[in-house]
Parts: structure tokens; sequence; C-alpha cells
């Protein structure tokens, strides 16, 4: 598991200021839980007539419950929605919602219902400022104050029939891919009780979503007319959300919760791997390899518990004992992008004769794949540098730093590069492609070396 930051400066709240906030918090990249998430979207994506290549899916590591579709047609999903979800079906019902966003066009519409939302927001403020000036100071304070939530009220009122419509669409896609809608009705009457009390503001979810008694007794009734309302979860479904929560929650809480949920008697496949984890986390190599060694002697087709020992071992800081185990996670898994990272980085690492050029060759096959993975680009420019190439290490960098958003870094290390590397090549122009983007003198970069300021 891997976590890529990157920042933004506040935005406008509501719909599009929590679409920007993705930007704000750290995006979690892991190999198994991207693809247990594709497993359980794909099919729903189908059904909405979308093509499942265009839609991106983004982990962030946030412990609250919240997902939503921002920056075109993406689904992003907080940690704390994936842990929180009980069944398959509660997480399945999220994503059909948020995918009946993107195929109802919403996103354009709630960029249009926040505009409209924000004018009596700027009429309160406005007549705030005058009943300062008249020297009503208290009301003109209020006024001002009360700003935001004459706006978020608004905004509400222009978002009801779309959050309606979305629970109706949702429960056409499940019903499309034999699904049950019971999922999505016991997430939204689980938490829906979260809307009348002040502890609703851990939930941004229902803070987007506002919920209304009668908008869950009309998706219930809809979801009765299906007749899948009582078909069971696929016991598969079921052990690979058993499987997400166990990564997670070994990775993101701290060893006592760990150990609290899975307890050493606990010998189920869940329990052990998140055991293994969170020893990893807590630099306990011998109970980490001996916790994922019992998985992989009964599982050893599984090319994710062999990702795991060589993360282990390189995390522990045996990078030469931990080429083999993702070597043959590939094996297991060809051509997977971050076992690609992973395995290039321990070659580079190790250095044995022929390991720099072999890690050169996965990154690039990585980067066919993900072009704009900035981590990949980091260790690209690593592996160049050993290899006394230089300008293209500079390049990388400037690749690297470009799709992280960090335009003063870029444009340095692209205009060093663009010194250096043969002119008329590929190369040379993807440097001078970069440096131009990234001028400091076009007005429309300047927030971003604003932000590196």
């Amino acid at each position: 598991m891997k976590r890529f930051f990157a920042s933004v400066g506040f935005a406008f709240v509501l719909w599009l200021g929590v679409a920007q906030t993705v930007l704000a918090q750290s995006l979690i990249r892991d190999a198994e839980i991207e693809q247990i998430l594709r497993d359980y979207t794909d099919p729903i994506l189908e059904a909405a007539d979308l093509v499942p290549e265009d839609v991106g899916l983004y982990i962030i590591n946030d412990p609250s419950l919240n997902a939503f579709v921002a920056l075109g047609q993406r689904i992003h999903l907080h940690t704390g929605l994936i842990i929180e979800s009980e069944t398959p079906g509660q997480l399945k019902g999220v994503i059909a919602h948020e995918t009946a966003h993107i195929a109802g066009g919403h996103g354009a519409l709630r960029a249009r219902d926040a505009r409209i939302a924000s004018r009596p927001a700027l009429l309160s403020i406005g007549l705030g400022i005058l009943a300062i000036a008249a020297g009503a100071g208290d009301a003109g304070a209020a006024l001002i104050a009360s700003s935001q939530q004459f706006g978020a009220l608004n905004f509400f009122t222009h978002t009801r029939v779309q959050e309606a419509t979305a629970d109706q669409m949702a429960v056409d896609y499940l019903t499309i891919t034999g699904e049950s809608s019971l999922g999505l009705i016991e997430f939204f009457e689980k938490f829906r009780y979260q809307q009348v009390l002040s502890e609703a503001r851990r939930y941004p979810y229902f803070q987007s979503h506002p919920l209304a008694s009668d908008r869950i007794r009309s998706l219930r009734e809809r979801a009765e007319e299906t007749g899948l309302l009582d078909v069971p979860a696929n016991p598969e479904d079921v052990a690979k959300l058993d499987m997400m929560h166990a990564k997670l929650i070994g990775f993101l809480e701290p060893p006592v919760k760990v150990f609290q949920r899975y307890p050493p008697t606990d010998m189920s496949e869940p329990a052990r791997y998140a055991r293994s984890i969170s020893a990893m986390q807590s630099d306990d190599i011998n109970t980490a390899l001996r916790e994922i060694d019992s998985l992989i002697e009964d599982s050893p087709e599984n090319p994710y518990y062999h990702e795991l020992k060589g993360q282990i071992l390189f995390e522990g800081g045996r990078a030469a004992e931990s080429v083999p185990p993702l070597a043959q996670a590939i094996e297991l898994l060809p051509d997977h992008p971050l076992l690609l990272v992973s395995y290039a980085r321990s070659l580079i690492a190790r250095g044995e004769e022929g390991d720099v050029e072999a890690g050169e060759k996965a990154l690039r096959d990585a980067l066919i794949v993900e072009p704009r993975n900035a981590f990949a680009w980091a260790q690209l420019a690593i592996a160049l540098d050993k290899l006394d190439r230089r300008p293209e290490a500079q390049l990388a960098t400037a690749e690297s730093a470009y799709n992280v958003g960090d335009f003063p870094r870029a444009y340095s290390f692209a205009s060093r590069a663009a010194l250096s590397l043969e002119p008329g090549t590929p190369v040379a122009r993807r440097a001078a492609d970069i440096r131009n983007a990234t001028d400091p003198e076009l007005p429309e970069n300047a927030p971003y070396w604003r932000r590196r300021r």
C-alpha cells in the first residue's frame, strides 16, 4: 500500500468544495483493494452504459464516512466508508448511487446549483456589512455568519431531486447486475439519525447527500418491486470485503486496535493478514513474516501475499531478499503497474549486475499503463541517475513533480534537462513541453507557484 499527497487551497464548501478536498488529502494506492473495488464497480458502470476504463476510482485516507464524484468521471471513496460498510451490498449501493450522479450528468447541474445557491449567501453578507456600517454590529455579524447556512439550504433545495433520482437509478443498476438493493437501504437507514445530531459533522456524506424519511420509503418501495431484495450476498464478495477491512485496519489503525479486532486466537485469513501488516508497521519483522508465510503456505497462488512479503522485507532493510517474492507476485499477476514499481524499487536497491537495467524496464512498463504515476517517475529518475544518464534522470524528476502539481520543481528540472538532451529527440521535446506548461510567466500557473512559495 502506498500513499500519495498533494495540496490545494481551501475551496468553497458544499458539493464543489467537497470535490476539491480530495487533492488536499492522502490518496492510497493498493493493487488488491483497487482490484476488489473494480470487481464491485465495473458491472455497475456497465449497467449504467458507462465505459469502466473511463471512470476513475480513488481511495482517500480519511476515517470519515464519505464518497463523492468529482473532477469528471471519478468516484472517490473514503477509507472510513469502506471500513464502516458491513456488507458488500452497502458499499455497492453507495457506488451505484455515485455512478448515477455520473450517468445523470449531475456534476454540471450541481455546479449550476452551487452558483444559484450562493446568491442568498452573498446578499446576506452584503446586508451584514450594511448593518455594521449603520452601527448594528451584532446584527451585521449574525447576518454574515448565517450566510453559509443560507447557501447550504438553497443548495439542498436544488439537489434534492437529483438525490432521489440517483437513488432510483442506483436500484436500476443493481437490478441489472442481479444484486439486491437492500445494502443501499441499510446504509441510508443506519446513518439517517445523524442528520439531527451534532455528530452529523463526522459524516460528510450526509451533508452533501441529505436524507429524508419519504426518500428512504420511496427507495424501499422501488427495491421491493425488483423482487431481489432478499437475494443473499455473494460469499466471494463477502470474503473480499473482509480482506479489504483487514488490510485497511492493519495499515491505518494502531496495533492495539488491530489486536482487539483480530486477536491471536483468530486464525482466519483476514486476521493473519491484518496482524502481519500491523507487525510490519511496528517494525516487528519476524512476526510480520511468520504471519504472511502462513498465508502463503495456505494460498501460494495469491499474488498479494507475495507482494506483502516483499514489502515487509524491503521496509525491514532487506532489499535483496525482497526481490524474489515480488518477482513471484508479478509472475502470478503479470504487468500490474503497482507490482512492477515495487519490484523495480527492490531491484534498484539491491544493485546487483543488471538489476538497475531490469528496474528501468519494469518502471517503463508500469508507466505505459500509468503514465501519471509520480512515484514510478521518481524511481525511474533514481535508476537513470545510477546509469549515468543525468539529463534523462532530470526529465524523469520533472515528470514526477509535474504529476503532483509541483510546478516550480518541474520547471526547474525540465529546464536543466532541456539544456543537455539532444535537440529534436522525443525526450527533448517532452522536456520543452513540461517547461512551457509550467512557465511561471503564464498567468494560469500563478496559483501553483504561489502555493510553493
